[in-house]
């Protein structure tokens, strides 16, 4: 008998779906007619055990005890899910083969293999486990990918990997909670403060960004343009470009500070000839925007429709699990691989039966065509978001799920239209020696361009031609230098500058993060970095946070009372800013993360092992501790807490968390090199987060 084990029921049903009928339904498994069956966990079966499982002196809170780290760790059954626990035992037993059906990720890996591990499969059984990876819940999906069935053992180091970071969360977490909190209560706060490797750096970044803007002063700039005429009294504007002379006189960033400097220029240029001294006239052309990954649908969402991250995870769960209308949505790739090219005929019919309201009155897609999309060098563990072959029914779907399925769609077909062709005109003036700019652009061949030109439902136009992965916070309106059309020049024409106009401008401050700009901020987290070894660690790795975890995370953030929102302003409270304040720069910066995404990366490919990873943390941690022992967070002086209950449930360093994981094991023994039933794949994986998922994390993040 084959046993599929999956990460969640609704996994196992889909893969029931596709096995010989009739079937067999039990408590908790579905047999096929064949005698295989199909079980499943919900979410982890297993939990970390509490500090005072390993000494009961540690069920109180003493500085004394840190930092506590665990001999051999222990894993103990969640009494919610023990009976699906029971049955996976029973069908172990009988099992001759076992599948590994976790989803196709670093935590999806694990969830699974500390479960055979625990159940105590060993031998034959244990290195005869097959890997199941499935992305896509619709029958024809799950069927091609039960004929691709891998051997466990290949992700072996992807498993070690989740372990070691798991671990390390629980061990950063639980014990820089406990001596903040200790110490905090000698200041007078009464409150838990959570700290977390990947929480607190996030926190730190909103803190940061609220002190620069309660500290900015706004100073005045001046920019001057010039209104010009051709003979047959055309007209456009052209901006003034400060020469070097000026530096004296400009900030930084070359904004001219001296009004009187840009009235002169005003004074000079006005009723003067002008000369065209250059002239370039470029065709360009702009390949279609990628297909989505979670992180940049929560972007573009947060903007288009106002969503947070947690609700664009939720209702894409939604749209995989219940409706199996889209791929995997917890993807970090906004890559395709090449075999998935042979499906775009049914995903195109599909799309254009369920969504025809995407292609009215434009050209129909090509599914001839190959965009930039399809390249297996970039596809993980995971490929994009994309919609499935079946064919939706959009009455039948919420405001939310209807919104986010047309917009994957409208981004998967942008892959089979030709790019967006355009003139690029720069033209360069001279007005009595100084220079002026202006650029115009004009459509030539619209393109992917033509299924962004009409209003979504919430008013907002989609421009389409900006990708959203890792983008900055700033607005993505088009650059102001462009103007819209540019009458016919030539190089070396006479023109005639009507007037100069004054424009007085201030500087502005940074804004306050939003649910989009936050987002951008965690996946292009490099940009707040200044050592650039760690910055481009950043570049290479997920950012701050996962594609699952990051939703999570500012959820968590908010439930504890660091964050709050001022319309839709993101910033942070005052307990937020006292304890970024009263912690070391080390856990409230990204850099640490860095390091550790380096180190786990490096488990994953073999080029690292675990204990490699957990020895120098240990002497970190060590340090850490004495350090927050040495000083009191005065920064929290006057603060008080928020009730916060140590309940079972909620214990610092146990609360139930959307993003962090219980620092779990594959086996009650306490190093990697035991964790034989996990699997290795010779990739980075991403580990993933709850959403609609009922797995329980816990440990600050």
């Amino acid at each position: 008998m084959i046993l599929y084990i999956a990460e969640k029921p609704s996994l196992g049903r889909a893969i029931a779906d596709v096995l010989p009928k009739p079937h067999k339904k039990g408590d908790g498994f579905i047999q096929a007619a064949n005698g295989d069956c199909v079980s499943w966990c919900v979410g982890h079966l297993l939990e970390q055990a509490e500090p005072d499982a390993y000494n009961p002196e540690f069920k109180s809170w003493k500085f004394e005890h840190l930092p506590i780290v665990p001999d051999k760790w222990q894993l103990k059954p969640k009494a919610a899910t023990r009976s699906q626990l029971s049955v996976l035992k029973k069908l172990v037993k009988q099992a001759n083969t076992l599948v590994n059906a976790g989803d196709p990720d670093r935590e999806g890996q694990l969830l699974v293999d500390e479960v055979i591990a625990y159940l105590g499969v060993a031998g034959d059984k244990l290195h005869q486990t097959q890997r199941l990876l499935v992305s896509d819940l619709n029958p024809q999906a799950v069927k091609r990918a039960l004929m691709q069935l891998r051997s466990n053992r290949e992700f072996i180091p992807l498993s070690t990997s989740a372990l070691a970071r798991s671990r390390a969360d629980w061990l950063y977490g639980m014990n820089m909670t406990r001596a903040y909190t200790i110490q905090g209560k000698k200041v007078g706060y009464q409150g838990v403060l959570s700290v977390g490797r990947v929480q607190t750096p996030l926190l730190g970044l909103v803190v940061r960004r609220d002190e620069e803007i309660a500290n900015f002063q706004s100073k005045p700039f001046y920019e001057v343009l010039a209104h010009l005429a051709t003979e047959k009294q055309e007209t456009f504007s052209a901006k003034w470009q400060p020469s070097e002379a000026c530096q004296p006189y400009m900030d930084e960033e070359g904004r001219v500070l001296a009004r009187g400097l840009a009235q002169n220029v005003v004074s000079r240029i006005s009723d003067k000839p002008a000369l065209v001294t250059q002239l370039a006239a470029k065709d360009k052309k702009q390949n279609p925007p990628l297909p989505y990954s979670l992180s940049a649908l929560q972007i573009d969402a947060a903007k288009r429709f106002g969503m947070s991250a947690k609700d664009v995870l939720d209702t894409c769960q939604s749209l995989y699990e219940r409706h199996k209308l889209i791929t995997y949505p917890r993807s970090d790739s906004r890559y395709l691989p090449l075999e998935q090219h042979q499906l775009a005929p049914a995903v195109l019919r599909a799309v254009s039966q369920g969504a025809g309201e995407l292609l009215q009155n434009i050209d129909a897609p090509d599914p001839g065509l190959k965009s930039k999309a399809w390249d297996d060098k970039k596809v993980d563990a995971h490929h994009a978001i994309v919609p499935t072959e079946k064919t939706a029914n959009l009455s039948s779907l919420s405001l939310r799920e209807k919104q986010l399925y047309l917009h994957i769609a409208r981004q998967y077909l942008a892959q089979f239209y030709p790019a967006y062709c355009y003139s690029e005109t720069t033209v360069q003036v001279t007005i009595e020696g100084g220079l002026f700019n202006t650029k115009a652009r004009q459509d030539q061949s619209l393109g992917w361009k033509q299924l962004f030109a009409r209003q979504e439902p919430s008013g907002s136009k989609i421009s389409g031609n900006k990708s959203t992965e890792g983008s900055s916070d700033k607005d993505d309106e088009e650059s102001d230098e462009f103007i819209g059309q540019l009458p016919p020049l030539k190089l070396g024409q006479a023109l005639h500058c009507t007037r100069g106009e004054l424009l007085e401008k201030n500087t502005q401050p940074p804004k306050a993060f939003t649910d989009a700009t936050l987002l951008g901020a965690m996946t292009g987290i490099s940009r707040y970095v200044t050592d650039p070894e760690i910055r481009k660690i950043l570049k290479e790795t997920d950012g701050l946070g996962t594609e699952a975890t990051r939703a999570g995370i500012i959820e968590l953030l908010f439930k504890r009372g660091f964050l709050q929102r001022l319309g839709k302003s993101i910033v942070s409270t005052d307990v937020g800013k006292g304890l970024i304040n009263s912690l070391p720069t080390s856990a409230t910066t990204p850099d640490m993360t860095a390091l550790w995404e380096a180190s786990l990366n490096g488990i994953c490919h073999k080029e690292t092992s675990y204990q490699a990873f957990m020895q120098p943390l240990l002497g970190t941690l060590s340090t850490l501790i004495q350090n927050a022992g040495e000083q009191l967070p005065t920064a929290l002086n006057g603060l008080k807490g928020q009730g916060y209950r140590k309940t079972a449930s909620n214990k610092p360093g146990y609360r139930k968390s959307p993003y962090r994981k219980a620092a779990s094991s594959t086996k009650r023994t306490g190093t990697a090199s035991t964790v034989k039933s996990s699997g290795a794949k010779k990739s980075d994986a991403r580990s993933t987060s709850s959403g609609t998922r009922s797995r329980t994390r816990k440990g600050p993040a």
